[in-house]
């Protein structure tokens, strides 16, 4: 099987969490199904998953929008998290990252960038023992716009002081490779090394 690769050009990693670290989109997808169902509202795996790496709260509008359905936001967005909370143990690491993150410790300065809260991030990181690795960590409660936009991953570099065009994004998902793209980062998508 082939490895991830990190080229010598590059001098800062700035990795996504959920689904490139961390194998947690099962467990999201669970959370989301129990919130929203627990609402009395259809459950439409593909809708949901299609919108990894946005935060909750725009996954939640777009439901409501595209499901022409009547929900309280909070409510759905509190159920999903303490759902996800309370089964912590089901993270797993996603070990040819992870790998990467081993490999590159101490030697090249390291950041998350994620759609997700601080509060899901941490929690994950300190599952999986991974927390003292990163040097930085940019979720959707920073002030950041959220991919597709190149925002998180420009803040990330800015908060390793590493330029753009020396660093590489690992990533699961489209709207996050697009992000780095535009980051002018070099996007890597992890999902052929999985």
């Amino acid at each position: 099987m082939k490895s991830l690769e990190v080229p010598s050009c590059i001098k800062g990693l700035i990795f996504d969490c959920d689904g490139t670290l961390v194998d947690s989109m099962p467990l999201h997808m669970k959370a989301w199904e129990h919130a929203l169902t627990q609402e009395g509202a259809v459950w439409d795996y593909d809708f949901i998953f299609s919108k990894k790496g946005m935060p909750g709260e725009d996954i939640i509008e777009l439901y409501i929008h595209y499901f022409d359905i009547k929900l309280h936001p909070l409510k759905v967005l509190r159920s999903k998290q303490e759902y996800f909370r309370n089964h912590r143990k089901e993270f797993l690491p996603i070990q040819p990252v992870v790998d990467i993150v081993f490999r590159y410790k101490g030697e090249l300065p390291m950041a998350v960038a994620s759609g997700s809260s601080m509060e899901n991030v941490d929690i994950q990181l300190e599952a999986l023992g991974l927390r003292s690795y990163f040097q930085a960590i940019v979720t959707a409660d920073d002030n950041v716009r959220p991919k597709p936009a190149p925002d998180i991953f420009l803040e990330a570099a800015k908060r390793i002081n590493i330029a753009p065009k020396y660093c590489q994004v690992f990533e699961d998902g489209d709207l996050g490779l697009e992000a780095a793209k535009k980051a002018g980062m070099l996007a890597t998508d992890v999902r052929p090394f999985l």
